[in-house]
């Protein structure tokens, strides 16, 4: 429960790299708009594939932006990460040139960025070359730019974080746990600033065909921009993609004394396990009912105080039952009323970004008082017969929201964001 002595944690900055767009401007504009950013695949050769769509980043050239030599430093969701936090960094508006950012405690200044795969293009390069030439053909940088936790630490040497530098690796959940955890060490007291989300660049043949090959995935190839299509009778699995979503958290107070842009105040966190099965979710969604329970109680909310709910909503015929059930138990009568979306509808499921890119997509519609629709919603499953806000997108101003997060394992992290 909240006490006086805790301190208050609010969002200053945003930042995002997905297959919706490079930034948040164009992101949320696609968002609002329903406009999927899924495609075929491009990247590898899909012929015969049972799926052959995804949602590639496009656009983004690291040389362009890092330079080559750094690049070569650089695992792909390093890249993304680096990215996403420097347009949230100049987005909060803390200076810096080339060096440690300025007007902070550098002691005080932490990263919680997560990942759920890591360096995935990065092995599955390294073993080939290893499998055709040896062991002596391994790149001397292949553990630096493969490492799950050196996003993080990455941003913590561009920037001058010395405070904590953590990564977790909590599956689809993870960018939610990482802004949940980095929220709990503002409002301890631990930190004053905190760079927090997730980044993802796993769609390589064998990350791809991993999740294709347990049947994951959506197999609608012939009309990749609806095929990520939640709660919808129709859907057949996920669409996989990548990229990056971030936050800048710092105490209200300090975001005040410098005068910054504030989107939204954080207020809850919670994380709880299903312990059930390394895949599908507890029955019920129990799992998820008891973390959105505990993050509301943490956020001192009520159930009907709920204005938005951004579903973790991925496409797929076992989540979507479960995370409507677990809804329908934590809401109760209000469960008919509050605004549900899922934003994968037009990112796909970004894993470990996930979380960190629908945490940007909840401020955004704090702040511009706007939901956003779920995409190619149809049909909706009698199964989930909730407000999905199919079709447009809502202006209804939401005051409060909840932001859900659940990963394989039965990992689940929900956030409480409310408008100042």
């Amino acid at each position: 429960m909240v006490h006086g002595s805790l301190r208050r944690v609010v969002v200053t900055g945003l930042g995002t790299v997905n297959p919706c767009g490079l930034g948040v401007p164009t992101t949320w504009e696609s968002m609002v708009a329903g406009r999927s950013g899924t495609s075929r695949v491009t990247r590898f050769d899909t012929e015969g594939l049972r799926t052959q769509i995804a949602g590639e980043v496009k656009g983004f050239d690291g040389e362009a932006r890092f330079g080559r030599r750094a690049v070569r430093r650089l695992g792909l969701f390093m890249q993304y990460a680096i990215a996403a936090a420097d347009e949230a960094i100049a987005d909060a508006g803390f200076r810096r040139e080339d060096g440690p950012i300025q007007g902070i405690d550098r002691d005080r200044f932490g990263v919680y960025v997560g990942t759920g795969i890591g360096g995935f293009p990065e092995i599955a390069a390294q073993a080939e070359a290893m499998f055709a030439e040896g062991v002596s053909r391994i790149s001397p940088l292949f553990i630096p730019r493969a490492l799950n936790n050196l996003a993080a630490g990455q941003l913590a040497i561009r920037y001058g974080a010395q405070g904590p530098s953590i990564c977790m690796a909590t599956a689809c959940a993870v960018g939610n746990h990482s802004i949940g955890e980095a929220f709990k060490s503002i409002r301890y007291g631990e930190t004053d600033v905190v760079i927090a989300g997730g980044t993802e660049a796993a769609l390589t043949p064998l990350g791809f065909g991993g999740f294709m090959t347990m049947r994951a995935l959506s197999k609608n190839n012939d009309d990749p921009a609806g095929a990520s299509r939640p709660f919808d009778r129709d859907r057949d699995g996920f669409v996989m993609g990548e990229g990056a979503g971030i936050v800048v958290l710092e105490t209200l107070e300090s975001a005040r004394a410098r005068d910054a842009h504030i989107y939204c105040e954080l207020v809850g966190y919670a994380a709880t396990t299903d312990a059930h099965h390394i895949t599908a979710p507890s029955p019920g969604g129990a799992g998820a009912a008891r973390c959105m329970t505990k993050a509301l109680e943490v956020a001192q909310v009520r159930p009907e105080e709920i204005d938005y709910i951004n579903a973790h909503g991925t496409s797929t015929p076992a989540n979507d039952p479960a995370e409507t059930a677990a809804i329908k138990t934590v809401f109760r009568d209000a469960a008919r009323t509050v605004h549900i979306s899922s934003t994968k509808g037009v990112s796909g499921h970004l894993l470990g970004a996930a979380g960190g890119l629908e945490a940007v997509a909840v401020c955004k519609a704090l702040q511009t008082g706007v939901i956003p629709p779920t995409a190619n919603l149809i049909h909706p499953d009698p199964l989930c017969d909730l407000d999905y806000c199919p079709g447009d997108a809502r202006e209804t101003r939401p005051s409060i929201a909840l932001s859900n997060g659940f990963g394989f394992g039965g990992t689940n992290a929900c956030l409480v964001f409310r408008k100042l």
